[in-house]
């Protein structure tokens, strides 16, 4: 074998199911919008509490006012704890879920092991454009992750899955009827 015929042999193949350049698709973390909800039943029992303990329970107010205060609190934490620890980003070949806020936890899913991708909305996500999506895969480590408060849930979803095929037919992968 000469050289040439060596060098030719070691050059790659053009083959489109090679490994394409992993182009960001999407970003995103948990949405306050999630939350309206919780807020709207928290503000009309805090002023029932309110209004009740004023009117028949005078004295009792100050308790009261401290538990709405401790209810209150604690949503803001709810909502600064949720926002700051989770973290998503969609890739052409990968799915990156970070969770955590002092240690912190990343986990990939290859688009490719996505087997389902799911997402339910309550009246109250509905209301405010939010929702739950929920992957079913083949990794190991996460077969089933549940995404709470994403925006624009239905078109996330549509991406992910939009994502995953486009990944198994590049790859020439058909994906199976059940």
């Amino acid at each position: 074998m000469d050289k040439d015929e060596f060098t030719d042999k070691m050059k790659p193949r053009d083959d489109s199911r090679r490994d394409d350049p992993e182009e960001k698709l999407w970003s995103g973390d948990y949405s306050a919008k999630d939350m309206y909800g919780a807020w709207i039943i928290a503000a009309v029992l805090s002023i029932a509490a309110l209004a009740v303990s004023g009117i028949f329970f005078l004295p009792a107010i100050l308790p009261v006012i401290g538990v709405v205060a401790l209810v209150w609190i604690g949503l803001l934490f709810r909502l600064m704890w949720r926002k700051w620890s989770v973290h998503y980003e969609l890739t052409t070949q990968r799915f990156v879920h970070e969770k955590g806020i002092l240690s912190r936890t990343t986990d990939r899913i290859e688009v490719i092991d996505i087997d389902d991708v799911t997402f339910t909305q309550s009246i109250f996500d509905r209301m405010f454009g939010v929702g739950t999506i929920a992957i079913t895969s083949s990794d190991r480590t996460h077969p089933t992750l549940v995404m709470d408060g994403i925006e624009d849930v239905k078109q996330v979803a549509e991406l992910i899955d939009g994502a995953r095929r486009k990944e198994r037919m590049r790859r020439g992968i058909h994906i199976e009827s059940i």
